[in-house]
């Protein structure tokens, strides 16, 4: 098969500003106006404790090009071709579907590098490609590999990186551990009328609980990242959770952010150093799971999504 015929992947991500000096733009584009001084210099000052850059644009190239190598060496050369886009950083979605159908794709597979689904996502993933589709005139068949945070191969992975997290805690006789599954807040406004993301991500936790052996009662769900807006986000916060535990008598935790799959700003700063930072206030043992990244083991799990998504997607 040759390249312009080859199945065409779209790796689909939020995007980050990759360093200090982009982040004016990245901000007002997130926040569809430029964003009050104050907040870009508490932006910049958080891009500054993590170094200056965030790792997610490289990660993303680096999961679609292995990505396109597991699924050319499970279906042969030239099979799949794997592009990546982000909603508010170059390259943007829009612009990567448009070059798409200007090489005459015509059965396109989305991958929504967010585990949950909500209303949320919806929009802010599957709208740039249908502007795009509306605007270039495209008639390719598009399919969205979205709410996979029950499938087999993902929870198995995130069980995995948690019990290699459990492993780093620093040891302690009698101490009590309790596990955090982190995802990004979103605004309450946005989940109101029953929208599935609170009890997916209930659910997802659940699971990978199951599969690393942390019973019912050892571990609990936390929201992070909550925007800086007039609205109310959804709770309880990540902090707030940790300063309860330690009341309960809970000296040790471990956060999985399973909303997550990539290293960025909300993971290397609202859980290296402000979640750690509250829980070294309160004596609290802490440790992080490794994000999926572009570990083996992810890239696998994406193959395996694409391979079913027949099942798992949903059609334009």
């Amino acid at each position: 098969m040759s390249r312009t015929s080859a199945r065409r992947i779209l790796l689909m991500a939020h995007g980050a500003a990759e360093s200090i000096s982009e982040l004016d733009g990245y901000y007002t584009h997130v926040r569809g106006r430029p964003p009050p001084p104050a907040l870009l210099q508490e932006l910049t000052e958080r891009y500054r404790a993590i170094g200056g850059r965030s790792p997610l644009r490289a990660i993303t190239a680096s999961l679609a090009a292995r990505l396109e190598i597991e699924l050319d060496r499970r279906e042969g050369p030239g099979t799949s071709r794997v592009r990546y886009g982000f909603r508010h950083t170059p390259p943007f979605l829009e612009d990567v579907v448009a070059a798409e159908l200007a090489d005459q794709a015509t059965d396109l597979v989305g991958v929504v590098l967010v585990p949950h689904f909500s209303r949320f996502v919806e929009r802010g993933y599957r709208g740039p490609v249908e502007a795009a589709l509306a605007r270039h005139g495209g008639s390719a068949r598009v399919r969205f590999v979205d709410a996979w945070f029950l499938d087999p191969s993902f929870v198995a992975l995130e069980a995995e990186l948690l019990r290699e997290a459990l492993g780093r805690l620093p040891s302690s006789e009698g101490a009590s551990t309790r596990v955090c599954f982190t995802a990004h807040s979103l605004p309450e406004s946005m989940l109101a009328g029953g929208d599935p993301y609170p009890e997916q991500l209930r659910a997802g936790a659940a699971a990978i609980a199951r599969r690393a052996g942390i019973p019912p009662d050892g571990f609990q769900i936390a929201y992070q990242s909550a925007g800086r807006t007039d609205d109310r986000w959804q709770g309880p916060d990540l902090r707030d959770v940790l300063r309860d535990l330690r009341v309960q008598g809970i000296d040790s935790v471990v956060v999985c952010a399973h909303g997550f799959v990539c290293d960025h700003l909300e993971v290397l700063y609202d859980i290296d150093i402000e979640a750690r930072a509250v829980a070294d206030s309160l004596g609290m043992r802490f440790a992080r799971s490794a994000m999926p990244n572009d570990d083996p083991r992810f890239v696998r799990v994406l193959a395996d999504l694409i391979d079913r998504n027949e099942g798992l997607g949903t059609d334009r």
